[in-house]
């Protein structure tokens, strides 16, 4: 398995730049030599990328997917703040003080994106019959993987999607939100977790519509900060990881 990591250093992000860093899978069930997922980090802090650009970068990539013309692709940056409402998004979730929204083709409800927050794209081929809630559950397990790595201890929550953290005396607070769509048997949009942070932009809404639980950070519960920067390793790993368990099988 031989990953390959694309930074944005070139006008079209998902062309590789002159070096390639090339990764291979230590994993001894996978055959050396298939490349199962792209991993392209499109922009991190301070190439912060904005929301309509990625989407755009989103529907080409899923294009090439669909069509076989390029393999699995994971996308992971950071957004410029900006709140996106998925299908499900109701009028009393929306910003009280008329900040705009973008409207997304997702599922779920309204969210917050910006700096601070690791955002990743999966744009992956699901095996038929399409289990999409067998991919969200999938992308759960990877995120509270990559969160063991760095010390928090991510769980998931029966009837609610995303990673969640107990805390002592509250309810569980949400560190990582999952949103997805499926089309031509093709997933979009995906997952953001949030690392380092200022948790405001959720003031003003109603987190994916949940009303009783609250949104943590990554340097909230360790009580240290760590940044997306810190973070996109252990992700690509343990993406990585989950993704060969589906081609191992």
């Amino acid at each position: 398995m031989i990953l390959r990591f694309y930074r944005r250093d070139s006008a079209d992000p998902l062309r590789p730049p002159d070096r390639i860093r090339r990764i291979v899978g230590r994993d001894p069930e996978i055959r050396e030599g298939i490349l199962m997922l792209d991993i392209v980090r499109v922009g991190l802090a301070p190439a912060y990328v904005p929301y309509l650009e990625a989407w755009d970068l989103q529907r080409r990539v899923h294009a090439d997917v669909r069509a076989g013309d390029r393999p699995d692709t994971l996308l992971l940056l950071e957004h410029e703040a900006v709140y996106t409402a998925g299908v499900r998004t109701q009028p009393e979730d929306l910003p009280t003080d008329g900040t705009p929204v973008i409207e997304v083709d997702r599922g779920g409800r309204i969210t917050w994106h910006g700096p601070g927050q690791l955002v990743g794209y999966p744009i992956v081929r699901l095996p038929d019959p399409n289990d999409v809630v067998g991919h969200v559950r999938r992308l759960e397990r990877a995120l509270i993987a990559a969160l063991a790595e760095l010390g928090v201890d991510g769980s998931q929550l029966e009837g609610r999607s995303g990673v969640w953290v107990e805390r002592s005396g509250a309810s569980p607070a949400k560190i990582a939100a999952i949103g997805v769509r499926v089309a031509g048997g093709v997933t979009m949009h995906g997952f953001a977790i949030n690392c380092d942070n200022a948790l405001d932009g959720f003031g003003a809404i109603v987190p994916c519509g949940i009303r009783d639980a609250g949104v943590t950070t990554i340097t909230e519960v360790g009580g240290q900060r760590v940044s997306p920067a810190d973070v996109v390793d252990a992700v690509s790993a343990a993406m990585t990881a989950e993704f060969a368990k589906e081609v191992a099988a």
